[in-house]
């Protein structure tokens, strides 16, 4: 099958009728038919059954649209790619970022930017880790705010913002007397998790097995935003990072330290063969006044920052 005819199979998969995917492709009905048939006529087996005017997927036909639809995933990337680049052109920026930052951090960044620069298009979003790094090795995105390391031979990342890991109990828990725990205080505690294999939810199984304690789950959740609403309607006791917490300033819940956890850095990433562009620089020196308006930057060294 080529590309023309996975397009035409695809649009029939996915509306059902013939008449539905000559109107989702611009086409006419009998352009489609003929694209069908000589589909079918090449594979050598039928993709649709035709019963009282009606089409009915075959067996083969849903095992090829498993693999059809994946390909129509990266075609339809390639056509935002394209968008994306041709908006580029213009004065632009296109930021993502890890959801915990994403919910107040950079949206703050965003907006001491945009007073310095008015006329500049924005495009930000928040992404999980995966698509985050996925985007930016494609050229997506010019800039990522990352609260997990990104290691990747292609990315350069520079720490930005440093914040720490908290444990959030509902007021009425016996650990909400205390400013700071350590992991072995939560040795008879189901905690709220994230799931196995996450970033985040390794994170914090590494700092269980670092002090030799055993994790123990009652919730498993998507995302540390998850936890904190999940505590604040007193469903349990979390780890969740700072950035997570700035999103929750009348949560229902007591925030305590976590004796001997190490620092959530939340890194500013680019495309190590591309320096920053000045947009972006002024981008990251945004983030990086909010963090220290906030308590949270790290400190600033020479050279961290390459422009063009």
């Amino acid at each position: 099958m080529n590309l023309r005819q996975m397009e035409v199979f695809h649009a029939v998969m996915t509306t059902g009728s013939i008449s539905d995917a000559a109107r989702l492709l611009h086409v006419s009905a009998p352009a489609v038919s003929r694209v069908l048939s000589h589909t079918e006529s090449r594979l050598g087996f039928p993709l649709f059954e035709r019963i009282k005017g009606r089409l009915y997927a075959t067996s083969e036909a849903r095992h090829i649209y498993q693999e059809v639809e994946q390909i129509h995933r990266r075609v339809q990337r390639v056509s935002d790619l394209t968008h994306e680049l041709a908006g580029r052109r213009q004065r632009s920026l296109s930021v993502a970022s890890s959801p915990s930052i994403g919910q107040v951090l950079v949206p703050l960044a965003l907006g001491l930017f945009r007073q310095a620069h008015p006329g500049v298009k924005l495009h930000f979003r928040c992404l999980s880790h995966a698509a985050l790094q996925e985007r930016l090795l494609t050229g997506e995105i010019d800039v990522g705010v990352s609260i997990l390391p990104m290691s990747h031979p292609n990315l350069e990342s520079v720490p930005l913002v440093m914040g720490r890991l908290l444990c959030l109990c509902p007021p009425a828990h016996q650990l909400a007397r205390r400013k700071e725990i350590g992991i072995e205080d939560l040795r008879d505690e189901f905690i709220i998790t994230y799931s196995r294999g996450t970033p985040f939810g390794s994170r914090i199984e590494r700092l269980y097995a670092d002090n030799e304690e055993v994790l123990r789950s009652a919730t498993e959740v998507g995302s540390p935003q998850n936890a904190c609403a999940l505590v604040h309607a007193g469903a349990g006791v979390a780890l969740v990072d700072e950035f997570s917490l700035l999103a929750w300033p009348m949560g229902d819940f007591r925030a305590l330290q976590v004796r001997n956890a190490p620092p959530i850095i939340a890194d500013l990433v680019h495309l190590r063969t591309e320096s920053l562009s000045p947009l972006a620089h002024a981008f990251a020196q945004a983030l990086r006044q909010v963090a220290h308006d906030s308590k949270l930057a790290v400190p600033h060294r020479e050279g961290d920052l390459t422009v063009v």
